[in-house]
């Protein structure tokens, strides 16, 4: 723009502000929260994905992260994050 603006796509602009949590995930932190929605531990996550599970802790916090999901006394984050997958399907 001539007066030194940004012009931006109206289809760019709504896909952000439409744009759902998990989007924000990685493929792995997907695969990692649907198994924590199927009531995997942290050990048998690793063991399905054949990683390690100071992995598998990595992927969980970068979930809350994404997600939003700070820590709190009152509010269990992986329960969240996994409600947070349910209503998205």
């Amino acid at each position: 723009m001539a007066a030194g603006g940004t012009a931006l796509d109206p289809e760019v602009v709504a896909g952000l502000v439409n744009a759902r949590p998990l989007d924000r995930l990685t493929e792995r932190e997907r695969e990692v929260l649907t198994l924590m929605a199927e009531g995997r531990s942290n050990a048998a996550i690793a063991n399905r994905l054949h990683i390690t599970e100071k992995a598998v802790d990595k992927h969980v916090n970068n979930i809350f992260t994404k997600l939003d999901l700070s820590p709190t006394p009152d509010d269990n984050r992986r329960v969240l994050a996994v409600l947070a997958w349910l209503n998205a399907g």
